[in-house]
Parts: structure tokens; C-alpha cells; sequence
């Protein structure tokens, strides 16, 4: 894998710094092997059928699953920064085995996985020039005997595949059934541009996934109430800006006012900070951590979501993908939300609501929500001892 290339240093100081964990949340570098999601990035995307299985469905009904689903979610995530542009290949072209014999499951065996790569480039590479698209989606059949849709993931590779004369380092390997999941690509293409997995993975892989962030984030759950990207992902994909996040960075009692995160760019103004801009308020407590503070409302992607208020949470930049690098702090730990649809009721009612506060850290942290302007924005007050 490449190593971070040094973009343009921050200038504010609660950003973190990256770090060797894998989709490190540090934002002093980009990792130059990811794709940076900025302006339009191409996606082929490209359908496998087996020998041993007919499709039931068209490759177009495929598509239509996918997309424009997926390119909306992010239009409205980057707030129209960016935009993801599919070019799918509306054809099967199969595989030179059955389905079976690629063993596909989420813990894929690397000997298996590798051959199905090899196989999927090798019989796709006629139809399509690579050296044109940013992201590649490998579209398995749905209905064949050997797709498990658990095993859907991106797919690093430290020994590229060569087509085109480019590398292919990261490919996007799909086995959902249809109808698929919602928000499945979304969430695997943002590991595309180097966010972290924020679920929890029990060790037996029987147990409760959703503990460190619940429904906040389509990186925890594409099933969540609040897919939206943590205001700390768009941040560092560069859809929020230095001057919309307002730093804490050393002792004392601050008042901030926050568009909710969701709103679209023309409620947030271009003014700068303050009521005009502020999407996040960040505090710096270490090395590689900070607390971070957003404004959670049902509006855009968040359209589902059944609670509203001030949303605090932990980043850690030095805890890799899958380990808890972001933990959502529950604002009412004594009570739940959004019962039979929400992936974590305990976490569904974190936000805090106005007049209501939560201390951090033994008390080193205090955030309280002191109300809301005539526009919708909140106020809110950081006081850090």
C-alpha cells in the first residue's frame, strides 16, 4: 500500500493527526492508495454470473437497486461536493466456475478470494477499459447457490491485479441479495475513500454489532436511522471545511452555534464561523483524541431518525477500523428510542436536547444545550476545566 501523502496541514488545531492504524481518523495526511472523494469520481460497475446458475434478474434491475440511490446519498452528504458517477456494464459475463467453487464467505479464505479476483478481471477486462474509472464494482449474481451476501466488502490488495496498465489495489466485491440492503454501496464505497468500519465485531461474530455508534452513521450501520456521515468523516473528506468547525483548545467556558449537520450548504451561509457556518464543535483532549459535537435533526440522510439534538461522541485517530474509533456518548443512558426500528434503541435518544448537559472525562468536559435561534440553529456551550 502507498504511504500518507502530506496534503495541505490544517490550520485548526483539534484536528488530529494520522496515524499506522488501518482508516486512521487523523487528518493531517491523505493516504494517496484512497481515492479522494472531490469533484466527480467514475465508478465501473460490472455483473458476474456462474456457470452452474441462470441470473433471475437483468443487470439493469441491478443498477436500479444501486443507483441513483447511492449518488443522491452522497450528493447530499458532501453537500454537493461530490459527486459519484456510475458506469455500469449491462451485460453478464461469466465466471469460468460455478459459484461453489469460489468458497465466498465473510471471512473469505485468501486463496479462494484471490482466485475469484483473478477470474472476475480476467473475464471482465474485454469489456472494459480500467484505466478510466476511480472505483470498480464486482457485481455477483444474486441468485447463484455460492453468493453469501455477508461477504460483501471492499477488497485490499497488498499484490495489485494489472489490467489496462493500471493497478488495481481496491476492489469493491458485491454478493447482496436483491432486493440489497439499504445503503450497503454507500457504506462500502466510503471504505473506498479510507473510512473506518465503526460497528462492533463480536469475537464469535454472534452478538450485538451496533454498541459504538448505534444508528449515527452508515460506517456503524447501513441500516441506521441516522446514515449520515459523522461530521468528523466530512471533515476529513474535505465536504467540511477548517473554518466551519470550531476548535476548543484550551480551558475556559465557550458558546457556539451550530447549523445541524444535515442542512443543506445554503442554510449554513459562506460568512465563515459562528451562525453563518459552524457544523461541529471539536475538543482537543489528547494526542490522538478529541471530542466532537454536531447537531443531529430528521433532515437529509437523517430523514428517519426519530430523536434530535446535540450529538457528542470520541474519536480516537490511533484505534483501527472495526475496534471503536468513534463511540457515541449517550446523552440519557437510562432510557431508549425509536423501539423496533432503530439498531440500538439504548443510543437512538443520545442527543441532547435544549437545557440539558453531559460531563465527559470526570467532569473535564461539560456540554450543555442552551437553546435554539428563530432560524433552527443550537446553542450550545462547551466548558472545559
Amino acid at each position: 500500500m502507498a504511504g500518507p501523502l502530506r496534503q495541505q496541514p490544517t490550520a485548526n488545531p483539534c484536528a488530529l493527526e494520522r496515524t499506522d492504524a488501518h482508516h486512521s481518523l487523523g487528518l493531517d495526511t491523505w493516504n494517496a492508495s484512497y481515492v479522494k472523494p472531490e469533484g466527480t469520481v467514475d465508478a465501473v460497475m460490472l455483473f458476474l454470473s456462474f456457470p452452474d446458475s441462470p441470473p433471475s434478474h437483468t443487470p439493469d434491475e441491478l443498477v436500479r437497486d444501486y443507483f441513483p440511490a447511492t449518488s443522491d446519498f452522497f450528493e447530499r452528504a458532501s453537500y454537493g461536493r461530490f459527486t459519484l458517477r456510475p458506469h455500469p456494464v449491462s451485460r453478464w459475463l461469466e465466471m469460468p466456475r460455478e459459484s461453489t467453487a469460489y468458497d465466498i464467505a465473510r471471512d473469505w479464505r485468501s486463496g479462494s478470494r484471490s482466485a475469484y479476483l483473478r477470474d472476475a478481471v480476467a473475464v471482465t477486462d474485454p469489456h472494459v477499459d480500467f484505466s478510466r474509472y476511480d472505483v470498480v464494482y464486482l457485481v455477483a449474481d444474486p441468485s447463484a447457490p455460492g453468493v453469501d451476501s455477508d461477504a460483501t466488502k471492499v477488497v485490499n490488495l497488498q499484490q495489485p491485479l494489472r489490467a489496462d496498465g493500471v493497478e488495481l489495489r481496491r476492489l469493491v466485491t458485491l454478493f447482496e441479495k436483491f432486493p440489497a440492503d439499504r445503503n450497503v454501496l454507500a457504506h462500502e464505497t466510503g471504505h473506498v475513500f479510507d473510512l473506518p468500519d465503526l460497528y462492533n465485531r463480536p469475537e464469535d461474530g454472534k452478538g450485538d454489532w451496533d454498541t459504538h455508534v448505534g444508528d449515527w452513521d452508515l460506517m456503524g450501520s447501513q441500516f441506521g436511522l441516522a446514515p449520515d456521515p459523522f461530521g468528523w468523516h466530512k471533515w476529513k473528506l474535505g465536504w467540511l471545511d477548517d473554518h466551519q468547525i470550531d476548535c476548543v483548545a484550551r480551558p475556559g467556558t465557550t458558546l457556539h452555534t451550530l447549523v445541524p449537520l444535515a442542512a443543506p450548504a445554503e442554510r449554513a451561509g459562506t460568512t465563515g464561523r459562528g451562525a453563518a457556518g459552524s457544523r461541529m464543535v471539536v475538543v482537543r483532549t489528547g494526542a490522538s483524541e478529541a471530542l466532537a459535537i454536531e447537531i443531529r435533526e430528521p433532515l437529509g440522510n437523517d430523514a428517519g431518525v426519530c430523536t434530535s439534538g446535540a450529538l457528542v461522541y470520541r474519536v480516537r485517530s490511533d484505534t483501527a477500523s472495526a475496534q471503536g474509533p468513534i463511540e457515541v456518548l449517550d446523552g440519557h443512558p437510562d432510557s431508549s428510542a425509536c423501539q423496533g426500528s432503530s439498531v440500538q434503541p439504548s443510543l437512538a435518544d443520545a442527543p441532547l436536547g435544549v437545557g440539558e448537559s453531559i460531563s465527559v472525562d470526570d467532569g473535564e468536559v461539560r456540554v450543555s444545550v442552551l437553546g435554539r435561534s428563530a432560524s433552527g440553529d443550537w446553542n450550545v456551550q462547551v466548558t472545559r476545566s
